[in-house]
């Protein structure tokens, strides 16, 4: 009877099947996802839901390495005319990390991911808008990001971080935001692309519709990279679920058979 109730009781209590509240209609009831995008109080575009890296983006000839989340997850820079402009010693860095499969990448090994990563990775992220800060939790890593909107100024001399320190502010309907203070090693994505701890990331967030964000990504960092480059992710709205855990320690077995190539 014990084994029962707690079975009965804890499926519910994840959330899963619950309907996504104020979710616009067509008139034959179905989710009308291309309706105007919501407002706060004060007017701008409300960025708050739940959000995934878009499925149907195509993966390069080689594939999408082991993970079904897209060619961004796996090259940040897939699409870009001329690829990303490297500096040399990080181009023979990409070329080692890509040999050994992303075997130390950091997430492989149960660390945070980088701002790119967190983005593209398989799973769910929350957006939370409130006045003064916005923050995005996350279900890998069961982890979040802040970003202030509250005026305050990017740290001169920050602790290191791995997804660094974010202000932003509204230009029309985008929110534009710059991050600083990365800690040096981080990854864009599996190939190894590197993030520098000089690197200044600008994104801008859009949200076009209801059911669709737009993310564009500037990244700033001359110990990596000869110029400055930008991509743009395509993301839909996740409806009548939510976020669930994933923990990589969690019973983790397979950090010791990581052998590369």
């Amino acid at each position: 009877m014990a084994v029962l109730f707690a079975t009965s009781t804890a499926l519910p209590a994840q959330w899963l099947n619950y309907v996504t509240p104020g979710v616009p209609k067509k008139p034959d009831g179905s989710p009308n996802l291309g309706a105007p995008t919501p407002r706060t109080a004060d007017g701008k575009p409300d960025l708050s839901g739940m959000w995934e890296q878009e499925k149907d983006r195509p993966c390069p000839p080689e594939g999408c390495a082991d993970d079904p989340a897209g060619a961004q997850w796996s090259d940040i820079g897939w699409g870009l005319e001329g690829g990303l402009p490297y500096q040399p010693w990080a181009a023979a860095l990409v070329k080692a990390r890509t040999e050994q499969h992303g075997k130390d990448d950091p997430i492989t090994h149960c660390l945070p991911g980088s701002i790119t990563q967190m983005h593209t990775a398989p799973g769910f992220k929350k957006i939370i808008q409130a006045p003064g800060l916005i923050a995005i939790l996350h279900e890998r890593h069961v982890s979040y990001r802040q970003i202030f909107t509250d005026g305050r100024p990017l740290p001169v001399d920050p602790q290191p971080s791995w997804t660094g320190y974010s202000t932003g502010k509204w230009e029309g309907d985008t929110l534009v935001v710059q991050t600083t203070g990365f800690r040096d090693g981080l990854w864009l994505d599996r190939s190894g692309d590197p993030l520098t701890d000089a690197a200044k990331v600008t994104e801008r967030f859009r949200r076009v519709n209801y059911g669709r964000l737009e993310i564009q990504i500037t990244v700033d960092d001359p110990k990596a990279y000869t110029a400055p480059w930008t991509v743009k992710l395509n993301q839909p709205i996740v409806l009548n679920t939510e976020l669930l855990d994933y923990v990589c320690l969690e019973n983790e077995k397979d950090i010791t058979h990581m052998v590369g190539k």
